[in-house]
């Protein structure tokens, strides 16, 4: 064989091997821009949650027990995204039972104080009698459905958040991604695992008020 030959295959080689690492670094970038924006999308269905939680914690709809215990929960969850306590739950926990908020909170686990929400929310609304009460007035009714909304919005940000972190880590086990560092300095994603259960009186988006009680479909 040539060396001009020779000279050939070896830059078909190379060209091949170059193209490959440009294809799959450039893969990896966009799996790791998928993860943050599918995560950025998790967090804000997150907050709009806890926000509409609270707003029910404050409505008065409530009975003060659990009026109290869904604001707590509820201004937990905020508390990660934010560093002021909204007036009116200042209001109604107390300045002494207000939960820490800021660095402190920012430390607990996402998907633990998540979970708490989500806990404290099902509690509340394990009574059918009460959430008919809630939906019998209008104002009550509105809260009903942005929560359900917004859980709902929960439940799917979740799993395409954790899709995307699953295909994300597949693509940096391989051998000679691992090899030549391919993925960069860029850290390993995790997903989000929390409680998102659908509370069996809430009744699904979408469903009339009657709806209350049907079981969240698989």
């Amino acid at each position: 064989m040539r060396w001009s030959e020779i000279t050939v295959y070896v830059t078909i080689v190379v060209a091949l091997a170059l193209w490959w690492l440009w294809v799959t670094a450039s893969r990896l970038d966009r799996l790791h821009r998928k993860v943050n924006t599918s995560r950025a999308v998790l967090d804000a269905q997150l907050v709009r949650r806890a926000t509409v939680a609270a707003e029910l914690a404050t409505s008065g709809l409530l009975d003060p027990v659990s009026s109290v215990l869904v604001g707590e929960a509820a201004w937990a969850a905020l508390s990660t995204s934010t560093n002021e306590l909204p007036p009116d739950l200042l209001e109604l926990l107390g300045p002494d039972d207000a939960p820490p908020g800021g660095a402190e909170l920012l430390a607990v686990d996402r998907g633990g104080i998540e979970s708490e929400l989500s806990a404290t929310l099902r509690e509340a609304l394990d009574d059918p009698d009460e959430v008919a009460a809630l939906r019998a007035d209008p104002a009550g009714a509105e809260l009903v459905d942005l929560l359900a909304s917004s859980w709902y919005r929960v439940q799917l940000a979740r799993r395409f958040a954790n899709e995307a972190v699953v295909q994300t880590r597949r693509a940096r086990r391989g051998p000679l991604v691992r090899l030549l560092r391919l993925a960069g300095h860029a850290p390993e994603p995790t997903s989000l695992e929390l409680d998102d259960a659908w509370p069996e009186n809430l009744g699904r988006p979408g469903t009339q008020s009657g709806a209350v009680g049907t079981p969240p479909s698989r």
